[in-house]
């Protein structure tokens, strides 16, 4: 229990719900054929006179359309209307066709398109006075009060200094006779909320900017393309990634491909780092690994704040070691390309905020910025955040390393020790070797992650001390004893791999625990860490029960979820989600440009899941789909036909195409086929339908940056947690835990990793349908149908909490860890 009051949560959309007509309500089959096709589109919950001038300004960043088409789209949900400023800040002072009113149409076909197609420009003019005047006198003509400004600290920055200055400018309008003293007093007050985008991830108050895992993806592609070559010819290559006065694209693409060696401006290499690198590098060819891999951000310097360059770290490869070394660098292809499925859901999110934030302001506000913590929103005063990041610069400026990672925020602090423990096994002497064991096993259905978990595991128990053990097959291999040591460098290069490298079963442990124990018996394992989904949730059940007749069972145990489904109990989140997400979006977005040169073509698609929504949902709103069926949200025959009805209407617009997902597992009757059929026959003459069913692609493939990052993250800290435990449990020569909380799963709720007893968890498990009885994901599903032009019932939710900033980069009166 971390909070002591429930967080309000999903950017102030809990209160959403879809209309749901009763049974006395339906209309009759005579009243449905005479209704209008477009009963079902979306009609204003409010009437607000509210304008809001949405830019993109600075540098581009993939998953910013994703922000433009969420605003615009929500604005107009509401009733307000909502204005294009192409061209940033430019297109401000020059005005005219640069400020255009935006329909619903111009934001279809560019959540998947990187960029921003509403153009962006860094403006001389308007760091000018006169500059400013102009585009005051530009918004007031069109009656925008509202500014919705989507781009980096110095983006923001202007946009605030803008609002401080807005009442004395149109003070100077009004004296200059541009504008009457009535119109000064109506556009009185200019609001203004902060969005960012930013590949470099270098704003403080927020975990990830937008544009951030999309650059990791373009990263992590060409590294793991590089590694191959690399491996063939024995090569060292040094790779230079952005990040002028940030290491987060560093640092983390280094966690996500086992870099050798990373550069940073904020963390930079004591006196000696040569001599020290050149060690690392030899050390790990003697060990057999055919490649060397350095990262290094563009900004990267020494700790006496001079610059350290690519070429430089080449040609001391070459000099001191003689190896075949390559530099790639990898310049613009970062910004380019294809935004992620978690951009751009979370710009999608972002954008719903953004308008709700416009709404509630009042002359009052502040200008605030909305901002990822964890997996919750939240709005911060835009100044703070801007003073934070400040400070960052200032702190390396001064060589106040350490401060510097601190101000960066918990999450690169944590990325950094994470590294600096999987990278660097301690040369200077051997880890002092405890007495224990740590099994290691994966059960359950593949996940991609589930290596890059595995390696953490294995690779932070040796620098523990302790003697890791890998299971192969799962229980099955437990019972017959496929258990055996493993070192070091037996999961070098683990982190890209897809699949499972163990080996992994769904057999549960119930029938064999007595083979189990004696093999706990033999090989003197001392704990075990599980990493899978709901199969390794209810193995460890079962284990925990079989205490009652086994004492090899009373030895701290701990889960790490790791399934496509997302359906474990105890955790907003799984390893291998992620990467299905991506795998759904990037097929939905081939199969919609299919249809671009044959209109009038809907797609049903089905997703896997079991009965777990959850990929279905998200990647509905990653996609753009119309409409996804899931099981936890059950419908009938009368809203098949009101979706028909929907896209029946949108055929008759210039968007002629529909995307329809349904989870496997949504309704036993209503089948995938069942569906195509129906929307064929009902859509006959209209539009015409294809079905294709994802399959097993799902779990297939290389993990994302974001399932390698959170494996590594999560297994890490299980790994410290038995730690602790078996030191604590450690007597007369033995452990022994027989306590609840001895018997763990590892999630992360909210904004927090949190260790929670699994027989806490049974209460909040339906083991029928192998799903938590309450998910986190259902509060997006209003936003997929608000986006999709749906009829929702909306309420307006109490105005949104700002919270400020401590000087850590953390949040005021919240117990928070970021992953």
């Amino acid at each position: 229990q971390f909070f002591n009051f429930f967080f309000k949560f999903n950017f102030s959309l809990q209160n959403c719900k879809a209309i749901r007509p009763s049974p006395m309500d339906r209309p009759s089959d005579e009243e449905n054929s005479s209704q209008k096709s477009s009963e079902s589109l979306l009609e204003p919950v409010k009437e607000n006179v509210k304008a809001i001038g949405v830019l993109t300004s600075g540098g581009d960043a993939q998953g910013m359309n994703a922000a433009v088409r969420a605003v615009v789209r929500m604005g107009i949900y509401v009733g307000s209307k909502v204005y294009f400023i192409h061209e940033g800040y430019q297109g401000m002072v020059d005005g005219g066709d640069h400020i255009v009113e935006a329909k619903w149409e111009n934001v279809s076909s560019i959540l998947q398109m990187g960029g921003t197609v509403i153009g962006s420009a860094r403006c001389k003019e308007f760091r000018t006075h006169e500059g400013r005047l102009r585009a005051a006198h530009n918004l007031v003509k069109n009656g925008i009060t509202n500014l919705c400004v989507i781009g980096g600290d110095g983006s923001l920055t202007g946009a605030n200094h803008f609002r401080e200055e807005w009442q004395g400018l149109l003070k100077e309008l009004t004296d200059e006779g541009k504008i009457d003293e009535e119109t000064a007093d109506k556009y009185s007050h200019l609001n203004i909320v902060g969005m960012v985008g930013s590949i470099d991830n270098d704003f403080c108050g927020t975990d990830m900017t937008i544009g951030t895992d999309s650059a990791l993806h373009r990263i992590i592609e060409v590294v793991d393309a590089i590694m191959t070559t690399a491996q063939s010819h024995q090569r060292t290559f040094v790779l230079e990634v952005m990040g002028r006065h940030c290491g987060y694209l560093a640092l983390v693409s280094a966690l996500a491909c086992g870099a050798d060696w990373v550069f940073l401006p904020e963390k930079p290499p004591a006196d000696g780092w040569e001599d020290h690198l050149c060690r690392k590098l030899s050390k790990n060819r003697a060990g057999k690994k055919r490649l060397n891999i350095i990262i290094i951000s563009e900004g990267a310097i020494d700790c006496h704040n001079n610059p350290i360059t690519s070429d430089m770290i080449k040609d001391l490869v070459v000099k001191r070691l003689g190896y075949d070394t390559r530099v790639t660098i990898l310049g613009h292809v970062q910004r380019g390309g294809t935004p992620s499925a978690f951009d751009r859901i979370l710009a999608s999110r972002m954008g719903i905020e953004a308008v709700l934030a416009l709404l509630e302001a009042s002359p009052e506000t502040p200008a605030c910025v909305v901002s990822l913590s964890g997996n919750q929103a939240v709005r911060l005063p835009l100044m703070e955040c801007v003073q934070m990041t400040i400070e960052v610069q200032k702190a390396m400026d001064e060589k106040r390393f350490d401060d510097a990672v601190k101000l960066r925020g918990r999450s690169f602090e944590n990325n950094l020790n994470v590294y600096k423990a999987l990278s660097h096994m301690k040369m200077s002497a051997i880890p002092p070797a405890t007495p224990f064991s740590v099994a290691v096993l994966n059960v359950g259905a593949p996940a991609a992650g589930m290596n890059a978990a595995v390696r953490s595991a294995v690779r932070l128990g040796i620098s523990e001390g302790h003697r890791m053990l890998a299971v192969t097959d799962g229980f099955d291999g437990f019972m017959n004893g496929q258990i055996k040591e493993i070192k070091w460098g037996d999961v070098g290069g683990w982190t890209g791999q897809g699949g499972s490298l163990l080996g992994t079963k769904r057999t549960l442990p119930v029938n064999n625990l007595k083979a189990i124990a004696e093999q706990i018996r033999v090989h003197n394992i001392s704990a075990l860490l599980l990493i899978g989904g709901f199969e390794a949730y209810l193995g460890l059940l079962e284990l925990l029960a079989g205490r009652a007749k086994y004492d090899e069972f009373c030895i701290p145990m701990v889960m790490v979820p790791a399934t496509v489904s997302n359906n474990v109990p105890g955790s907003d989140f799984s390893v291998g989600a992620d990467t299905a997400l991506n795998a759904i979006a990037d097929t939905c977005d081939r199969i919609k440009q299919s249809a671009s040169g044959t209109k009038r073509r809907v797609f049903i698609i089905e997703t896997m899941g079991g009965y777990c929504g959850y990929l279905a949902s998200m990647s509905g709103l990653s996609a753009g789909a119309d409409i996804s069926y899931i099981f936890e949200e059950k419908f009938d025959i009368h809203e098949l036909q009101a979706n028909v009805r929907h896209l029946t209407a949108k055929m008759k617009t210039s968007v002629q195409r529909g995307l329809v997902l349904r989870n496997e597992h949504c309704s036993e009757n209503y089948t995938t086929d069942f569906i195509y059929q129906l929307y064929s026959e009902e859509g006959k003459g209209i539009f015409d339908c294809r079905k294709n069913v994802l399959g097993h692609m799902q779990q297939g493939g290389s993990p994302s940056p974001f399932d390698r990052n959170f494996g590594t993250k999560i297994a890490a800290k299980a790994m410290q947690w038995i730690s602790e435990k078996v030191n604590l449990y450690y007597r007369q020569g033995r452990v022994f835990a027989n306590s609840h909380d001895s018997a763990c799963l590892l999630g992360m709720r909210r904004r927090t990793l949190v260790f929670q007893p699994v027989s806490e968890l049974r209460d909040t498990t339906d083991f029928k349908h192998r799903i938590p009885k309450e998910q986190w994901w259902m509060d997006l599903r209003p936003l997929m149908k608000i986006l999709a032009k749906y009829h929702v019932d909306f309420d307006m939710p109490i105005a949104g909490e700002i919270e400020h900033l401590r000087q850590n980069g953390t949040f005021e009166s919240r117990n928070t860890i970021a992953i």
